[in-house]
């Protein structure tokens, strides 16, 4: 089973599942989204839609949370076959509140995420794998490019060997901090990294050399495209068993299916 393991709603969906078809996906990991960039017709349009992911990335709130989770209970009721639904949770909620929160996820779920602490407030994600834990180990799945910090990703290594069953997942192989989330990941066994938007062919060779077992093909549709992504991890893989565990097996496992 070929996974994309990050990808987010798109507008219109029939645009996402056309991609992972020419990608020959069979599933992937769908997150809520407040911009949609494919949306976007010129550069006026684009930056607006942008300003969106900016206020989000560096902790503004704002409006929004609920469209967004409509949009995706929407996408992920209209194809349970295609996709598998993660949700995030507001960060700048009490303990109790997102207790709640991952409550509700863990309810009709595969996990949590993306969450997006705002840089140098990576610790705010604590309260999310205590719960998590509560939960069988809930997959926690967290933004690492920019505008997360090296030390932010060094938070997020500390926190996941304080609650070592679960499993938590650092996106876009850390961006431009790629060595420091593999260094990372292979001191801490819970912490997993997928692969989307690496801007340096050589660094998805080197994550999956030093991580054979914990690293995951994802393409961060629709900032990424799925062929492309997947064309990275053939490219860097001889065919066999290690490709297709960073292709799906490896996160297949992780969610039990």
């Amino acid at each position: 089973m070929i996974i994309d393991a990050h990808s987010h709603v798109h507008d219109p969906v029939h645009q996402h599942l056309a991609l992972l078809d020419e990608a020959g996906a069979d599933r992937a990991v769908l997150f809520a989204t407040r911009p949609h960039p494919e949306r976007a017709t010129d550069l006026v349009s684009f930056r607006r839609e942008m300003s969106a992911l900016d206020a989000a990335l560096n902790g503004q709130s704002g409006d929004g949370y609920q469209s967004a989770w409509q949009e995706l209970d929407t996408a992920l009721a209209a194809h349970p076959d295609r996709f598998l639904g993660f949700r995030s949770v507001r960060l700048d909620r009490s303990e109790d509140q997102l207790a709640a929160e991952v409550d509700q996820v863990a309810s009709g779920f595969h996990g949590i995420g993306e969450l997006t602490p705002p840089p140098g407030a990576a610790a705010r994600i604590e309260p999310v794998l205590r719960a998590a834990t509560d939960h069988n180990g809930l997959p926690v799945v967290v933004h690492g490019s920019a505008p997360t910090a090296e030390a932010d990703l060094s938070t997020l290594a500390a926190l996941a060997r304080s609650y070592p069953t679960v499993p938590l997942v650092l996106s876009q192989l850390g961006g431009a901090h790629w060595l420091t989330a593999i260094d990372l990941a292979r001191e801490t066994p819970n912490v997993y990294l997928e692969l989307s938007t690496a801007s340096i062919v050589f660094a998805v060779r080197l994550a999956i050399k030093e991580l054979p077992d914990r690293t995951m093909f994802g393409s961060d549709a629709p900032y990424g495209d799925p062929v492309l992504a997947r064309t990275t991890i053939e490219r860097v893989t001889p065919p066999g068993e290690l490709r297709n565990r960073v292709l799906g097996g490896t996160l297949a496992e992780v969610l039990g299916l």
